[in-house]
C-alpha cells in the first residue's frame, strides 16, 4: 500500500531530486507546502513523496531528509526553506516524532526539524518540475544537487537506484562538455572575426 509524507528543509528542487533517486518511492511531488491552520503565508519548499513503506520506510526516507539538507541550522531563511516532515495521520505524527528522536543521536547538534500535519500543496510550474533530471548540466543542479545525490550513491547505496543516478551524472557530464566547445567555438569565431577586422 503506498503511503505518503512531505519534506521540507532546502530548495524543493533539491529535495525532489533527492527523493526521486530512491527505490520504493513512487511519486514526487514538488512545490510548497503550508501545515494545518496556519496561514497562507506560512507556505514553503517542499515536496510530497508517495511510497512503498515495503521498500523503503519511513525511517529511512526521515533519515535521508536529514542529512541531504542542513538540519540543525535555524537560520534566516527558515521561512522560506522550513527544515519539516508533514504527516498525514496521527500514528504518522507519532511515527516520526520516534524517528527523529533517535536520528538526533547522529548529529552533533539539536535538530531543527519539525513535524506538522499537512494543511495545503501548491505545486511548482510545469517547467521546473524534475528539474534536475531535466537539467542535470546546469550549474545549480551541479553545484548543489548533485553532490547530495553522489552522498547517496555513497551512504545509501542499496536504497538508491543507481543506475538512474549514473545514467544522469553521464548526461551531465556530456552536456558540460558540449556546452564548453559550444562556448569555445563562439568565441574561437569572435576572436577571428576580430583579427580579420583589424
Amino acid at each position: 500500500m503506498i503511503e505518503k509524507a512531505g519534506f521540507g528543509g532546502g530548495c524543493h528542487w533539491c529535495t525532489e531530486a533527492v527523493f526521486a533517486s530512491l527505490r520504493g518511492v513512487e511519486r514526487v511531488e514538488q512545490g510548497w507546502i503550508a501545515p494545518a491552520g496556519e496561514e497562507v503565508e506560512c507556505f514553503s519548499e517542499a515536496v510530497i513523496v508517495y511510497f512503498d513503506p515495503a521498500k523503503i520506510p519511513l525511517d529511512i526516507l526521515v533519515e535521508i531528509h536529514l542529512h541531504t539538507h542542513n538540519a540543525t541550522s535555524d537560520h534566516s531563511m527558515r521561512g522560506k526553506y522550513r527544515s519539516a516532515v508533514y504527516i498525514f495521520t496521527k500514528e504518522q505524527h507519532e511515527e516520526v516524532e520516534a524517528i527523529l528522536r533517535q536520528k538526533v543521536l547522529l548529529f552533533d547538534t539539536p535538530l531543527v526539524t519539525g513535524v506538522y500535519p499537512f494543511g495545503a500543496f501548491r505545486p511548482n510550474s510545469e517547467k521546473y518540475q524534475n528539474y534536475y533530471a531535466k537539467n542535470p548540466q546546469k550549474p545549480f543542479c551541479q553545484r548543489y544537487i548533485e553532490p547530495k545525490l553522489r552522498m547517496l550513491l555513497e551512504e545509501y547505496q542499496r536504497n538508491v537506484l543507481c543506475r538512474r543516478l549514473k545514467d544522469l551524472f553521464r548526461e551531465a557530464s556530456l552536456k558540460v562538455r558540449e556546452e564548453s566547445r559550444s562556448i569555445t567555438e563562439d568565441f574561437d569565431e569572435t576572436l577571428e572575426d576580430g583579427l580579420d577586422a583589424l
